[in-house]
């Protein structure tokens, strides 16, 4: 689980893409090692604590969990690369800014445009987590982003650690304000994942860790 430190393994990462950025029909003639130094140079920004490499290895971990159930796995592991690409936790336009990244990036590499549209298309996805009936591949990005809910409670607490630490130019009062109401939004959904693996696997647990946070977070109710 994310513990809110980069993820070391670039070596592994940078395999882990150009095997994703050729499955998805990149250009014979196209080098995807570069595009893959400036993603992990992207996800290493000093200003992350939880949205870090790390995270990218455990969204595409669990996206190996979950790949059966997607309709286009490599175009959901493109995904996952550029759905934090773009990120600084004081502006509210970081998906959109990430999925126009891809938009840039994926045709220079050989790309069909119908493939590079559904990549936007997932990137832009994580913004609600709320993907359409059917829509196979937005349930596998979506659950694999939000799987860090269901961590072990000190896995848990770490991830929430890391949140904080990322909104540590946000006031106190003003941050517990708003992660309760970001908390109670969750919990107040019919579900939290869709896939089949998702809802049998991590929706207790997830529910559970929520539910602990928000309890401490209002102990009175507040």
């Amino acid at each position: 689980m994310d513990t809110g430190t980069p993820h070391t393994d670039t070596a592994a990462l940078r395999a882990r893409w150009h095997a994703a950025a050729t499955a998805a029909g990149a250009a014979a003639d196209r080098d995807p090692a570069p595009y893959a130094d400036r993603l992990l140079a992207a996800w290493a920004e000093p200003q992350r604590r939880y949205h870090t490499t790390a995270h990218l290895a455990d969204v595409l971990a669990r996206i190996d969990v979950l790949a059966e159930h997607a309709a286009d796995p490599a175009a959901v592991e493109l995904a996952a690369w550029f759905h934090d690409a773009v990120y600084r936790p004081d502006r509210s336009e970081n998906e959109e800014r990430s999925a126009a990244l891809a938009e840039r990036a994926l045709p220079e590499l050989g790309l069909e445009p119908a493939r590079t549209a559904e990549v936007a298309r997932l990137v832009r996805l994580t913004v609600t987590h709320d993907p359409a009936p059917g829509d196979t591949n937005g349930e596998v990005l979506c659950d694999a982003d939000l799987a860090v809910l269901a961590g072990a409670p000190e896995a848990y607490a770490a991830y929430a650690a890391a949140v904080r630490a990322e909104y540590a130019f946000v006031p106190d009062d003003a941050f517990t304000a708003g992660r309760a109401a970001v908390l109670g939004q969750l919990l107040a959904l019919p579900r939290l994942f869709r896939t089949p693996y998702g809802a049998a696997h991590w929706e207790a647990p997830a529910r559970a860790n929520l539910a602990a946070e928000l309890a401490r977070l209002t102990p009175r109710g507040m």
